[in-house]
């Protein structure tokens, strides 16, 4: 279970990175006063836990109700992580996470804390997927239970970094925030790929 745990919150931290998000929160309430940061500080991550820990709770039934396997999930939120990890290796993720919340600003988004921190930054296509993953090998009970914590802990980690985002991102600089990607991105690969191996020997031992 201890084994279980730790890899699951490895898994979502890496695809969250909420220290990478540092510079996102810093774009998105750029202007705004020290009060209404706060705020939306601790109110991002609330609402990202929320649609995750949904996900988490009803995400196998709604995968039963579309008649799509656990190996078949396994191996597209695979390939989706991949991708997610690619970006953080070779492209520019944290800058492009910081121009979107920068764009989001400027056209004067009714509440940042949705759009885009909780969606599409935290909640977002990577975290869903592996959220999912993640519940489909927990099952019911205490697994579940398991991720529903690491969903919490991570959003907390979030709120935690945006509460201290100025002195996060004056420690890394732009060198280091880019490095922490990078690394992060390595990782994540390779727990993308072997999603996808044990998404292809669960088929392998379903078959006749």
């Amino acid at each position: 279970m201890l084994d279980f745990a730790l890899s699951a919150f490895v898994t979502l931290l890496l695809v969250v990175d909420p220290v990478g998000l540092a510079p996102a929160f810093l774009a998105a309430t750029a202007g705004m006063p020290d009060k209404v940061k706060r705020t939306i500080a601790l109110r991002a991550p609330l609402i990202a836990a929320s649609i995750l820990v949904v996900i988490a709770l009803v995400g196998n039934w709604l995968l039963r109700q579309l008649g799509i396997g656990i190996p078949a999930f396994q191996i597209a939120g695979g390939l989706l992580l991949f991708g997610v990890s690619y970006q953080m290796i070779f492209g520019d993720r944290p800058h492009r996470e910081a121009r979107e919340a920068d764009k989001a600003t400027s056209e004067h988004a009714s509440d940042v804390a949705v759009f885009p921190l909780a969606i599409p930054m935290m909640a977002g296509p990577g975290a869903i997927a592996t959220t999912l993953l993640l519940s489909g090998d927990a099952g019911y009970g205490a697994r579940l239970a398991v991720i529903i914590a690491v969903v919490l802990s991570v959003c907390l980690l979030c709120m935690l970094c945006f509460v201290s985002a100025h002195l996060i991102a004056k420690t890394l600089g732009r060198t280091g925030n880019a490095v922490l990607s990078r690394v992060l991105g390595m990782l994540l690969a390779a727990y993308s790929v072997q999603f996808v191996i044990n998404g292809i020997a669960a088929v392998r031992t379903s078959l006749p």
